[in-house]
């Protein structure tokens, strides 16, 4: 028996970098979001041991260091799996492109580990062995809009927001996330130590539980202090489909934009567009096609921006297709939708 499994992509609504932290992670604070762009997974048993990965695209491990393989070899001996497992994996997503494509698999290997044996691992442990292959493997246990502090793996569900147009631009270049993260700390002096937060430890989600309160005292850095405020005052607004408390606003706007208004940013774009300036050019290429938000995702090197409808965003993509950028169109998805959607 096959299991197929659709492996969502995410984008990061603003990312904050703090001080580093003694094991040697920074601290984040970021807004992660779940959209229609994905591959697809497909895990099936055969006679024999071990873990086999199958990918036709070359720049895809195959060995223990695939994050796929590695929460496979974390999770079977729980889920006392017998046979070889393999692992296709039909990519879409690009590799190294900040949309998590890696993290994303992992993921959806294990919904399809756990399918194809009729075995499921509680919750704690699912989160806990994902946490440990990657530090956003966690969101995706989650899906829709989550909010992510620690290294990022503490995940925290946000209350489902309406879907919102979006359109991906993906580059021909890959960033590396280490890279970027050593580029940081040499341009912009966030060496030091960070003080330990009040939420780390936490290695799970907690769902339903508010972080406004505390995240003010997650970081020594003025910055992810700023942010933090931003993010609090923006996630306790009502955002099921409410109106706006504010007579001023459009009753039909998406909430997503307003925490645009906060001034949210990425702060990899300080040291990844001086690196990649076609990365640069592909944010500006999106503002001038109608975006009311662009933003690179993660480390990069994918960009997107937020529009108000899909025909707008459709209209978009053929425009930057045009100009010869890769782009597609898609949507945010909420918890809900993610779940409905990822089994094929």
């Amino acid at each position: 028996m096959t299991v197929t499994v659709r492996s969502f992509a995410k984008i990061n609504l603003g990312l904050r970098i703090g001080a580093k932290r003694s094991d040697g992670f920074h601290e984040l604070l970021t807004v992660y979001q779940t959209i229609g762009l994905h591959d697809i997974i497909r895990v099936h048993l055969e006679p024999g041991r071990g873990i086999e990965i199958r990918c036709s695209d070359p720049r895809v491990p195959k060995d223990e260091s695939n994050t796929c393989y590695r929460i496979a070899e974390g999770a079977r001996h729980f889920l006392q799996a017998k046979g070889r497992v393999v692992i296709e994996i039909e990519k879409r997503l690009p590799v190294q492109g900040g949309l998590g494509g890696a993290s994303a698999n992992a993921v959806a290997a294990l919904v399809g580990l756990e399918g194809t044996l009729k075995k499921f691992l509680p919750a704690e442990q699912r989160f806990r062995i994902a946490a440990e292959v990657g530090s956003d493997l966690p969101l995706f246990l989650i899906g829709g809009t989550i909010l992510g502090v620690g290294r990022g793996e503490q995940v925290y569900p946000v209350e489902d927001l309406p879907a919102m147009a979006c359109v991906v631009v993906t580059p021909e270049v890959g960033v590396s996330t280490p890279k970027a993260f050593s580029q940081w700390d040499r341009s912009c002096g966030a060496g030091t130590l960070a003080r330990e937060s009040p939420l780390r430890g936490k290695n799970r989600s907690v769902a339903g539980q508010s972080p406004s309160a505390e995240l003010t005292a997650t970081t020594a850095s003025d910055r992810m202090i700023e942010l933090g405020r931003a993010y609090s005052a923006w996630l306790s607004m009502p955002h099921s489909g409410a109106p706006f408390a504010d007579s001023r606003r459009s009753r039909a706007e998406n909430p997503l934009l307003e925490l645009v208004r906060a001034g949210i940013t990425n702060d990899f774009e300080t040291v990844v567009f001086p690196e990649y300036p076609e990365l640069c050019e592909a944010k500006r290429a999106l503002q001038r096609a109608g975006a009311k938000y662009a933003s690179l995702s993660g480390s990069g090197s994918a960009l997107y921006g937020l529009f108000v409808s899909r025909d707008d965003a459709a209209r978009a993509a053929a425009r930057l297709r045009r100009q010869g950028w890769a782009a597609e169109a898609t949507v945010t998805l909420t918890q809900g939708q993610y779940w409905r959607k990822l089994v094929a």
